[in-house]
């Protein structure tokens, strides 16, 4: 009897993990305004679009919460919508001049830096600090 109760609590226990579904939540800092929104685009280790999220601004910072993620790596980008077209906006020789981010905070010094840079891993529930560039 107990031999068979400990069996069934340790498929519980497996079956439960491998079916956990994970939030991130996104704490995106450093913006210059509280005008317009946060436009945000997950993809996974593919390069693949997952969700598309926008978030609203208080006090200078943006906090965009994604539920249901199953373990894996996962990338972000977001900018900063100031104007509200839905595009990020640029000189004509292609310099934002609107604010713009990469998870793990990935900057190059000219464009962004290569996408796997811009992994993170998920196993849980996770929180990460972006800060916004100008």
């Amino acid at each position: 009897m107990i031999k068979t109760v400990f069996i069934l609590f340790t498929a519980f226990l497996v079956s439960f993990s491998t079916f956990s579904q994970s939030t991130i939540e996104i704490e995106i800092t450093g913006l210059r305004n509280n005008t317009g929104v946060i436009m945000l685009q997950m993809f996974d280790e593919q390069e693949t679009v997952i969700r598309q999220e926008k978030g609203t601004i208080s006090e200078n910072k943006c906090t965009i919460i994604i539920k249901d993620l199953k373990p894996g790596k996962y990338a972000v980008r977001y900018f900063h919508d100031e104007n509200l077209n839905g595009t990020l906006e640029t000189t004509k020789t292609g310099k934002p001049t609107e604010g713009y981010g990469f998870s793990n905070n990935a900057y190059g010094l000219f464009g962004s830096r290569p996408f796997s840079d811009w992994l993170f891993e998920v196993n849980g529930d996770t929180h990460l600090v972006l800060k916004t560039r100008y």
